[in-house]
């Protein structure tokens, strides 16, 4: 199976596309959003670290692009006559990644961000040639190592995968050291006044020292939230960025609502740790849930959606409108309508020491950060569904084996045909039914495990170091803490599974489909009762809610 990771050998083929060249045409329509500037040999255009960073067009003269690395500056490009600056951070008025300096004497065409976003959204061609340029070049700043953060850690430290986790599934590049191998390690460790105890360490802009920062730090010294507003009364509030709020915030934002977006992790929710996805409408070949998402998420930036990532909702006050969506931390946002696409979470196994092997040994996520851990190892996949199925087929790639564990007898109502074909027809992937694991067992992580086979009663220890949970969900829906309707396991009920008396305070219609016992509160994905728990399905519930939302408000 061919590698979903591009390679910077797959960068310089398109080349074209990274580092394009426009036409006097091109610029001329450019030049209707923006202003020419003169610069001096030596001018910063932008640096690293910086907000709000304007987009340059060259209309004369050299505009180099370099990495800070300390006092070092590495070369990423230099743009000419007819190109254009910046990456996806633009879409976002998020912090710079990279250095920009007039080689030259230049001429240039800068346009704010408010002028970059009407460009964008307004002309199809240059939209096109732009989104595909910034795109690119995000993946290869991500494939360079190539941002503002650098991470210390150990792959025996749980906390070193989380936060490389955060910083991966939000597309957020950086350059990893690791205690355990780097010869260079003490000298940086010195050089921070930091130890091998305060690991995992980040290091954003080459000077501020965070030690085992929680992925709210993170995010706030990385600039990731800098289009959060609290202040304002959104149109609409999104609770979940998985494939059904992200869906939501597409469509809501191309058409016209004010759509902020709250996510916990990062965008994609489980969909975003699948490996491979190849049951999705027009990707015959396959897509990674971390590709789907970023694609999704750069379609609602350039929209002109907002996120606002690790930030968890913790409470709804649903006293009156606008709602009120509390945040862990204090924080809150105001918003006419809501949209619940907060997802549900794979169940932890219910086995002692279970905690104490989180990340050093029990994985929630199968993607190529857990399987370099893994290596040529055997490893365990706990769950029926289709992620297992993916997390398989994607690990039996590198691992020795892979052993499937489910409770039932088979695989039929529970995963895609496709894919238990694969699994039947490989080598190196076992299926074992009706088992369970029971004991795991290691010191600093996990090193051996015993299963029961249920329809034998035989116990088996085996020296496995790796299992990957991904069996049953239960939904993320505590914070709304009773202000909607739910079933016996914490679902959402919607639309036509309530009766016309539960439309909501004072209103005198029966709820919308999607719309929960709260008017102008929906619910979409795998948070509502009844969903088809499918990455599709999520999609178009997500995208179909926004017609309603449209209808609720103007009732």
């Amino acid at each position: 199976m061919a590698s979903l990771i591009p390679t910077l050998s797959d960068m310089e083929k398109r080349s074209s596309q990274l580092w394009p060249i426009l036409d006097e045409r091109q610029i001329g329509r450019i030049a209707r959003f923006g202003v020419e500037q003169k610069l001096s040999a030596g001018s910063l255009l932008f640096d690293e670290g910086d907000f709000g960073v304007p987009f340059f067009v060259i209309l004369s003269g050299e505009v180099e692009v370099v990495h800070p690395l300390g006092a070092v500056e590495e070369p990423i490009t230099v743009h000419t006559a007819g190109q254009f600056s910046g990456e996806v951070t633009l879409l976002t008025s998020g912090r710079a990644l990279v250095r920009g300096r007039a080689k030259t004497d230049v001429t240039v065409l800068r346009l704010e961000h408010t002028q970059l976003r009407s460009l964008i959204q307004t002309d199809p061609e240059l939209s096109e040639i732009m989104m595909r340029a910034f795109i690119l070049r995000r993946v290869g700043l991500i494939l360079g190592h190539q941002g503002d953060a650098v991470v210390i850690g150990s792959r025996h430290s749980a906390a070193t995968l989380r936060l490389q986790e955060f910083l991966t599934r939000n597309s957020h590049p950086y350059r990893y050291v690791d205690v355990d191998v780097d010869a260079d390690v003490q000298a940086m460790l010195d050089q921070f006044h930091v130890g091998v105890t305060d690991i995992p360490v980040l290091i954003c802009r080459g000077d501020k020292v965070l030690k085992n920062p929680t992925n709210v730090e993170v995010a706030d010294c990385l600039g990731f939230n800098a289009g959060m507003d609290t202040a304002a009364v959104q149109d609409v509030v999104i609770v979940g960025a998985g494939p059904a709020g992200l869906a939501a915030a597409v469509y809501a934002a191309s058409e016209g609502l004010n759509a902020l977006v709250v996510e916990s992790m990062a965008p994609g929710g489980q969909a975003g740790s699948s490996s491979k996805i190849e049951n999705y409408l027009g990707f015959p070949t396959g897509i990674s849930g971390q590709a789907l998402a970023a694609r999704a998420l750069n379609q609602a930036e350039k929209f002109g959606a907002r996120f606002a990532v690790a930030r968890t909702a913790v409470g709804l006050d649903c006293s009156g409108v606008p709602y009120v969506v509390r945040l862990e931390g204090g924080q809150s946002l105001r918003a006419r309508a809501v949209v619940i696409a907060s997802g549900a979470e794979y169940r932890k196994l219910d086995i002692p020491n279970r905690e104490r092997f989180e990340g050093v040994g029990i994985y929630y996520g199968a993607t190529f950060i857990e399987a370099q851990r893994c290596g040529a190892e055997e490893v365990i996949i706990v769950g029926g569904g289709n992620s297992a199925g993916q997390a398989a087929m994607f690990l039996s790639q590198t691992a020795r084996h892979v052993h499937v564990l489910i409770r039932g007898e088979t695989l039929a109502s529970s995963m895609s045909r496709y894919l238990i074909r694969r699994i039947e027809e490989s080598t190196n992937v076992t299926l074992r039914t009706r088992t369970r694991l029971v004991a795991l067992e290691g010191n600093d992580s996990l090193e051996s495990v015993t299963w029961l086979d249920e329809r034998t009663g035989v116990r088996e220890s085996r020296p496995i170091r790796h299992v990957f949970t991904m069996a049953g969900a239960d939904p993320n829906t505590a914070w709304l803490h009773g202000c909607v309707k739910v079933d016996d396991k914490g679902f959402v009920i919607t639309g036509p599974d309530l009766k016309k008396s539960e439309g909501g305070p004072g209103a005198p219609r029966a709820p919308l489909q999607f719309e929960t016992s709260l008017r102008n509160v929906f619910a979409v994905g795998d948070a509502r009762a009844g969903s088809v728990k499918r990455v599709a399905a999520g999609v178009g519930e997500g995208s179909a809610c926004v017609q309603l939302i449209h209808k609720a408000l103007a009732g």
